[in-house]
């Protein structure tokens, strides 16, 4: 690449000659300038058109709704709802707090039973002399607290009792391929209804017991001996709530007395329907939604190059070693 002559090099400022290349014979400095210029092959420069400066304008306008764009049709919405939950997985997730809930009424009812005998036992006392008045406040205090918690406890767990019927009948009737014979509707106030209740919540456990056991749908159900016990208990406690209202209207020292009495075997029967209560929901969801452990398979031995596995936690059975020769003396 030649240089013209007499151009001045930028970094020292020497003027070169033709004859001295394209590099500054005082500095080194390369003297050619280069300049890329972007040109469309030849080919295409005749098709391309010329651009032409224009003014602007402002945003185009339509003498008429244009044709384009997208079509008037509505949103497609994906479907997004949830996929239902099984009934007997419901039914296991109440029974989840149910239960405790329940454990928890049983050792509050059992209390304030203890503290009503108690009372019973200052009131004996009082016959014979002067009681002590931490004594009697500490009692006060203990039968209100232990009272007012049964109630709170008790309304709290029957609430998750009764969802979980609801729940538990719907998967008890799955299992054998049928419907409930009762209705949401039914069901809750079957519970709720006094008088009634004591009726129909033992049929109602029955119902789902007899489902969960995965007997015919067409045959009568027969409550296990647990069920019978609860439904005892469940009357007799009716009864007792009943006998200890009509109590309540009674005065007198002695109506007092017995009231205090009743109030006691009614904490006691409460404490006792709610442990078996317990326990019959969580044997009835344990069938209807069996917990199955999970298995795993664990290698015994090695023999002729081919592992042998067994399902389960535990090797029970192991070949044992094949002896070695013995070495010659």
């Amino acid at each position: 690449m030649s240089v013209p002559a007499g151009m001045p090099c930028p970094r020292c400022g020497h003027v070169s000659d033709a004859a001295g290349g394209p590099f500054c014979p005082h500095c080194g400095r390369y003297l050619a300038t280069l300049q890329w210029v972007a040109e469309p092959p030849a080919s295409t420069v005749a098709t391309l058109p010329v651009p032409q400066p224009t003014r602007y304008v402002g945003p185009p306008r339509y003498a008429q709704p244009p044709k384009w764009g997208f079509p008037a049709a509505p949103w497609a919405v994906p479907d997004t709802s949830a996929p239902s939950v099984p009934a007997e997985r419901t039914a296991r997730s109440l029974a989840a707090v149910a239960v405790p809930l329940l454990w928890a009424l049983a050792a509050v009812a059992l209390l304030a039973g203890g503290a009503e005998i108690w009372r019973y036992v200052l009131l004996l006392a009082s016959r014979e002399g002067a009681l002590s008045a931490d004594a009697v406040a500490a009692s006060d205090a203990l039968v209100l607290a232990a009272g007012t918690g049964t109630v709170l406890l008790g309304l709290a767990s029957g609430c998750f009792v009764v969802a979980w019927s609801l729940h538990a009948a719907v998967a008890a009737a799955a299992r054998t391929g049928s419907r409930p014979s009762r209705s949401w509707r039914e069901i809750v106030l079957g519970w709720v209804v006094p008088g009634w209740n004591l009726a129909v919540a033992g049929p109602v456990f029955a119902e789902i017991e007899h489902g969960a056991l995965d007997r015919a749908p067409d045959r009568r159900p027969q409550p296990s001996r647990l069920v019978r016990v609860w439904w005892l208990l469940w009357v007799v406690g009716g009864v007792i709530a009943a006998v200890v209202l009509a109590w309540s209207w009674r005065t007198g020292v002695q109506a007092r007395a017995d009231g205090v009495v009743l109030h006691a075997v009614l904490d006691l029967v409460a404490a006792a329907t709610a442990g078996v209560t317990a326990v019959l929901v969580g044997r009835l969801t344990a069938l209807l939604n069996p917990v199955r452990a999970p298995r795993r398979r664990l290698l015994l031995a090695v023999q002729d190059g081919a592992a042998t596995a067994s399902d389960g936690d535990l090797a029970r059975s192991v070949t044992p070693p094949t002896a070695a020769p013995a070495s010659p003396a």
